[in-house]
């Protein structure tokens, strides 16, 4: 890679992957290569589930077909042979999968899609079988899946998610944000999760948000009820005023089994005094 490659790469992580506010606050003006790069959300915004694409087996599929009406879908737009932004991606995503308990095709599901239109399935199968390898999880092979489309059907879900990126013919490549997008089991965006690297507890409430419940343990449902998306941290934080609740609820609680307790005491107490 050159260093003009090296540079850019880095300018993207840097001035992409905190999100839409980093954009918003910057006064200095992007390279020329980064121009109109970025990501526009676009949260509950359906995604066009009748877009024709192709899987690793060269197969014609819609997009609908990886939405259940039960489980969300975790959704990764890169080019396979993207020579370093892309690997990172993909390389960060796995390694928060390989903190959750969760796999792949089980709770939900993980549709990675080809920007290049020019990609073919056969790369798609390559890079599949590399993470699937990476992952060390056999059972995930059905829910990760590595898709390929020509070029309109590329613009179509490229837009639809807000995704904004640029073919750079001088070299090659494409100039791209770092981005997760997390998406209703019914194919509507749920959350954007920024970056290279992510935190599982994020992750996982994410896909808990999305599935409205329909996936996840008592305490995920619980979790997210007091804790809240923060998009300038990009993660979930506590929420004061529903701990304030759940936290005079319980007192409450306690108060009041405290005095049916002594209730019962002080009634116990005179009926051992009254004569018989």
């Amino acid at each position: 890679m050159t260093r003009r490659a090296q540079a850019l790469c880095a300018a993207v992580l840097a001035l992409l992957a905190a999100g839409p506010q980093a954009e918003a606050q910057r006064a200095e003006p992007l390279p020329e290569d980064l121009e109109d790069v970025g990501v526009t959300e676009r949260l509950d915004t359906p995604v066009p589930l009748e877009l024709e694409l192709r899987d690793e087996r060269g197969q014609s599929v819609r997009l609908s077909d990886y939405f259940d009406s039960r489980r969300p879908v975790l959704l990764s737009l890169v080019y396979y042979e993207c020579p370093m932004l892309c690997t990172l991606v993909l390389d960060g995503m796995l390694r928060v999968l390989q903190e959750l308990d969760w796999t792949p095709g089980e709770q939900f599901e993980i549709v990675t899609v080809s920007i290049d239109p020019r990609e073919t399935p056969e790369l798609a199968q390559q890079k599949k079988a590399t993470y699937l390898a990476a992952y060390g999880r056999p059972a995930a092979a059905p829910g990760w899946h590595f898709l390929t489309a020509d070029a309109p059907a590329i613009g179509r879900l490229t837009d639809a998610v807000g995704f904004r990126y640029r073919y750079l013919e001088d070299r090659g490549e494409f100039a791209h944000p770092a981005v997760l997008f997390v998406l209703t089991p019914e194919g509507r965006l749920s959350r954007y999760l920024f970056g290279v690297q992510h935190d599982p507890r994020t992750l996982r409430l994410s896909l808990v948000e999305a599935a409205a419940g329909r996936i996840g343990s008592p305490m995920d449902k619980f979790l997210l009820y007091c804790y809240r998306y923060d998009a300038d941290a990009g993660r979930y934080a506590p929420v004061a005023l529903k701990i304030m609740r759940l936290g005079g609820g319980a007192s409450a609680l306690v108060l009041g089994a405290f005095l049916i307790g002594l209730w019962r005491r002080e009634a116990l107490k005179r009926r051992v005094k009254e004569p018989a």
